[in-house]
């Protein structure tokens, strides 16, 4: 055969314009699904994420290896998805976890709930069996959307490879918008692998709301007839600086605010407005403050079971109730709602500096009556030692006045976690990170995600013996990426809210709180850090003096592991 002609070289001269031919656009190199998800969470500003590998999602894995994504490697699911969750409170965009199929997906609930009840933006990716395996009874699947779908806002499954970026940014949207919360992705081993184009999802802007004209005359109206106003703050879904403008608004018209039980600092703790917290940290009955409020305003938060004390105060119609959350369904809530402001707390405080009212003499003496209450609840106890067993106490009067003004305390659940209720300084929003479910095993994890999401903050966490012992493997995870948190174990050899319960409905009739505990300081050098161990209360502030020095000259976390009576509590 005669072959074919073949083309000839133009020269290099320019043709005519009425002749010129475009050049043709060239396709960008296909890129795997799951190198595609990683490029969109970094287009999302995801700076690290909180892992323990699986075979099910090894392309992702992959596709992290030279990313700007910080790859945080953890030895148990549950410790990784608390850390995610932690991040989410911290940052302005969910955190991330990512566990592989069943017994991965199923350790890492617990950080799904804690994010589901906290109202925090996450994301958990689940490495899945093959696409083709599916309905077959393959090794580790599990359903997915069975599993996950009462406790997360969406469950979605990447079945079509060619929409990774996209379902990255339905994710994020989701996580985000009205009321914050978890959000789940699962990713068949198989799909992720297949080659896709590069192009990137744009992220989807997330709708703050405001105060509508009504909603500002309705508020100023309610306001105005108000004799005792209280202004509650909660939730994850702050800035700093709108937590500055709120303050300043309170300030300036001597109102007072109180703050969700364990999501203090968003009033900052010196401010004169600032009367508290609601909920168990708090010693006296929430319904004293509840019931005597003519006027609530909840921002960012809504009254529920914790606050309103198991939804028994607060709940007669004719109170007035202002509820600001950018949740339409309004979960959670429970008593008289006045009126819902559909807003996220910084578009609520930006349109809120526009309302000015003259202060009332009521107002000054209601706010200074409550803020007098705060002070001396407060107050921290004596610094000087006291014969016999290590107290808390010492402790915190100790370390209180060390601090610096940024300084964050997280904890999970548990009776020592009133200490930093009472008399941890939280200066400024997410100064107070917990799990607001009541989860354990929350402390140490939450403490390593904080110190590695703001370096250079004071990150203390306070843990119970029973509680540390749920997570504290993760100080493996403290050491390898650098964390520096000081944890302070306070062991009083008992699961002492379980016990207190106990006590009050079972008198005399101890059953199944009591513990036998290991040397958690020896513990704590095992795994790279500095550990102490404390019995006297002599020894407190000489304990506490070389922990704090470990941290600031060996660069390393510190661990106090107090030992102390039991049935001592904060209040």
């Amino acid at each position: 055969m005669t072959p074919e002609p073949q083309p000839t070289l133009t020269t290099s001269h320019p043709q005519p314009a009425a002749v010129v031919h475009h050049q043709e656009r060239v396709a960008p190199a296909l890129k795997s699904a799951g190198h595609v998800i990683v490029d969109s969470l970094v287009a999302h500003g995801v700076e690290r994420t909180y892992v323990v590998p699986g075979e099910s999602f090894l392309d992702v894995l992959d596709g992290l290896h030279q990313s700007s994504i910080e790859t945080v490697v953890c030895r148990h699911e549950g410790g990784a998805a608390y850390m995610a969750e932690a991040d989410g409170k911290l940052q302005q965009r969910p955190g991330v976890a990512m566990v592989t199929r069943g017994p991965g997906a199923a350790n890492a609930h617990v950080g799904l709930h804690t994010a589901w009840q906290d109202s925090t933006p996450m994301l958990l990716f689940v490495g899945l069996i093959p696409f083709a395996h599916r309905d077959r009874e393959a090794f580790q699947e599990f359903d997915i959307k069975s599993w996950f779908d009462t406790g997360a806002k969406r469950v979605m499954v990447l079945d079509h490879p060619e929409r990774a970026s996209e379902i990255v940014a339905e994710a994020m949207f989701s996580a985000m918008s009205g009321r914050p919360g978890p959000v789940v992705v699962g990713l068949p081993e198989d799909v992720i692998r297949q080659q896709v184009s590069p192009e990137l999802h744009p992220a989807i802007p997330v709708a703050a709301g405001g105060l509508s004209g009504t909603d500002s005359a309705a508020l100023k109206a309610a306001l105005a007839e108000s004799s005792k106003p209280l202004f509650v703050t909660g939730g994850n879904d702050w800035t700093q600086e709108a937590a500055t403008q709120l303050t300043s608004w309170l300030e300036r018209h001597h109102i007072p605010a109180a703050a969700e039980w364990r999501t203090q600092g968003t009033v900052s703790f010196d401010s004169p407005s600032y009367v508290g917290p609601i909920g168990y940290g708090r010693p006296r009955p929430t319904y004293d403050l509840l019931e005597e409020t003519d006027l609530l305003v909840f921002v960012g938060t809504v009254p529920g079971d914790v606050i309103t004390d198991g939804f028994v105060c607060r709940q007669d119609w004719s109170k007035k109730n202002f509820l600001v959350t950018a949740d339409p369904s309004l979960r959670g809530r429970s008593g008289p709602v006045s009126r819902q402001i559909l807003a996220k707390p910084d578009a609520f405080v930006r349109d809120l500096e526009c309302i000015d009212l003259p202060v009332k003499e009521e107002w000054k003496a209601w706010t200074a009556r409550m803020r007098g209450e705060q002070e001396s609840f407060a107050a921290l106890p004596s610094a000087s030692p006291a014969p016999g067993k290590a107290r808390m106490d010492t402790l915190m009067a100790n370390l209180v006045p060390r601090l610096p003004g940024d300084a964050m305390v997280t904890f999970g659940a548990g009776e020592h976690t009133n200490w930093a209720h009472r008399y941890f300084p939280t200066r400024r929003y997410a100064s107070m990170i917990s799990a607001r479910n009541g989860s354990m095993g929350y402390s140490v994890p939450s403490a390593i995600a904080a110190s590695l999401a703001q370096p250079g903050r004071r990150v203390v966490t306070i843990a119970g013996d029973g509680e540390f012992l749920m997570n504290g493997q993760e100080l493996a995870t403290a050491a390898q990426y650098g964390a520096t948190p000081l944890v302070v174990v306070m062991d009083n050899q008992e699961y002492g809210t379980i016990r207190t319960h106990q006590e009050r409905h079972y008198p005399q009739r101890v059953s199944g709180t009591q513990l036998k505990n290991p040397d958690f300081a020896l513990m704590a050098r095992a795994f790279g850090g500095f550990g102490i161990t404390v019995t006297e209360d002599r020894d407190v502030p000489a304990a506490l003096d070389a922990a704090l020095a470990a941290i600031d000259g060996d660069g390393v976390f510190a661990l106090i592991h107090l030992i102390v009576e039991q049935r001592v509590k904060a209040y």
